[in-house]
């Protein structure tokens, strides 16, 4: 079972890495988003799965606030088959080590309710990396969790872009430069500190 995290699901990165998941693994996988509304509804239907992969994009050094509330249903309603639970979570950062906050607040939720816990896969450079040539890092990292879930021989795996920390920040200021532009939106203003209110 993969679920899917990310406030923009249907449209998010975690999708796509949900996706190579999929294409490599040898069981049978059924992925899902977590939505407002359908929390009971997956919990319900981890009671038929060995393994659940949850996949999702830090936010704030944190976990993002739909997962936080499904985790807090999850505890209090437990179900009777617990599956392990491994982690597929990727950042914006360079830094892999971005995410290590993040897995270990799964990790205690996981140990404070008795589910066990699988494989942890930390991305870093997230966001671009599957636009970029390093792509194959990823997936081959996404492989290799595919793996270690399939075997059941689960282990914590990272990945991120071979780039120096300036070079990655000089391509990143350029992206979202050109990203402002598209919606008239200049360097300047994505600079300010107000971020509502009067343009």
């Amino acid at each position: 079972m993969i679920i899917n995290g990310s406030p923009r699901a249907p449209k998010s990165n975690s999708r796509k890495y949900s996706e190579i998941f999929i294409k490599y693994s040898k069981l049978q996988c059924d992925y899902f988003n977590i939505t407002k509304s359908n929390h009971h509804e997956l919990i319900a239907e981890m009671e038929k799965y060995s393994d659940v992969v949850i996949v999702f994009p830090l936010y704030a050094d944190s976990l993002p606030v739909g997962l936080l509330n499904f985790l807090k249903n999850l505890e209090t309603n437990l179900p009777k088959n617990r599956p392990v639970i491994s982690i597929l979570i990727n950042c914006g950062f360079l830094e892999y080590e971005q995410n290590c906050v993040a897995v270990s607040m799964i990790r205690y939720f996981c140990r404070h309710n008795n589910l066990p816990m699988g494989s942890v896969l930390m991305l870093g450079s997230g966001e671009a990396i599957l636009d970029t040539p390093f792509r194959y890092i990823a997936v081959r990292a996404i492989k290799r969790l595919s793996e270690s879930v399939n075997k059941r021989n689960y282990k914590d795996l990272t990945a991120t872009m071979p780039l120096p920390k300036w070079l990655f920040k000089m391509a990143a200021r350029s992206y979202w430069i050109r990203y402002g532009k598209k919606f008239g939106v200049s360097e300047k203003e994505m600079k300010r500190m107000e971020i509502e209110g009067n343009m």
